[in-house]
């Protein structure tokens, strides 16, 4: 496909997108041109887009939560087709010669490219991918609800693989996108979930236990029980050392989301017991594949809002002032 194509445009962070026409772009070796279905609306969309990720490509077509469908592809792609459903996350390069690409560890890559940051991503009409970072899309998730799944479910099954599997009270902090995907693999695992949301936030709450959460509350509040474990999903320093209270002797603490407000000092008597905190960077395309395997066994339905492209700015600011319940997702195609 050749010609122009509407596009939400980043010329600079901290100002709104604009929308306009840019070139389709077209596909180089490896590449496969991608007509986007539907692209979510991530948190990490609002760090790059508000600056506080330091070097996006610029200009920059925002977005990496995108379903697809294939147009076209350059010399020496195999296993996909014109017309196969896929899906493109955040990493979307590695060099595969690094120290950390050759000891398996790809979501360190020194040279990675990630879509919607430094590659232009899913906030468009068309893109292109390189095809050895997409997914097929198995069926049942080959529409606009399933594009949460390429960032919210992806980062947080990372999050979630890291807890050891005898833990069984998990708490959430946090309760968006990633954590109504999380809860409901959870609790097919017969899991415990403690939702933690804003101070005063009883929609959140009650959203989140209508997923499947045993208990919801402020992440003010002490927890009812001793936790297992902790992911903190909201990007707000100030819950690491609320999480380590909240949890057991031998606790986890994970930060899975991208950029997070400063940590505040706190006593070591949180850290002791062995208790840790661990953080989680981008995602491999062997935690996609797992991602995919454990949903054909535990399939989730995810909460979304529906936006149009030249809408994105909208949804934005819904997601920034935490008016959206579950994901937002823009949508260029047919559901």
């Amino acid at each position: 496909m050749k010609g122009e194509m509407n596009a939400m445009v980043m010329d600079r962070p901290g100002q709104p997108l604009t929308y306009r026409k840019v070139a389709i772009p077209q596909p180089a070796s490896g590449e496969l041109q991608l007509k986007v279905i539907a692209c979510g609306v991530c948190r990490t969309d609002l760090h790059v887009i508000d600056g506080e990720l330091t070097t996006p490509k610029l200009p920059l077509i925002p977005g990496h939560e995108i379903i697809a469908r294939v147009t076209a592809f350059g010399s020496g792609v195999a296993g996909f087709r014109v017309g196969d459903i896929i899906g493109v996350p955040w990493l979307g390069y590695t060099c595969g010669k690094c120290r950390f690409c050759l000891a398996g560890r790809e979501n360190l890559c020194e040279r990675a490219g990630f879509t919607g940051y430094t590659l232009d991503g899913g906030y468009a009409e068309f893109l292109v991918a390189d095809a050895r970072f997409c997914f097929s899309m198995p069926a049942g998730y080959q529409n606009a609800f399933a594009a949460p799944l390429l960032c919210a479910g992806l980062i947080g099954f990372r999050s979630y693989r890291m807890i050891r599997p005898d833990a069984v009270k998990i708490g959430l902090y946090g309760f968006g996108a990633a954590a109504h995907i999380l809860t409901q693999i959870a609790k097919a695992q017969n899991k415990q979930i403690f939702a933690f949301t804003r101070e005063g936030d009883t929609e959140s709450q009650l959203f989140a236990i209508r997923m499947g959460a045993g208990w919801a509350g402020s992440s003010l509040s002490e927890a009812p029980e001793r936790l297992d474990a902790a992911i903190i999903l909201a990007p707000s320093g100030e819950l690491v050392p609320k999480a380590l209270k909240d949890v057991d002797k031998a606790g986890q603490v994970i930060c899975g989301g991208i950029h997070m407000s400063d940590i505040p000092a706190f006593p070591y008597a949180l850290l002791w017991e062995e208790r840790s905190l661990q953080s989680v960077a981008n995602l491999t395309r062997e935690d996609g594949q797992a991602f995919f395997r454990q949903l054909a066994l535990s399939p989730v339905k995810t909460q979304t809002t529906f936006f149009k492209l030249s809408e994105a700015n909208d949804a934005l600011q819904q997601l920034r002032a935490g008016k959206v319940k579950g994901a937002a997702v823009l949508v260029m195609d047919e559901i």
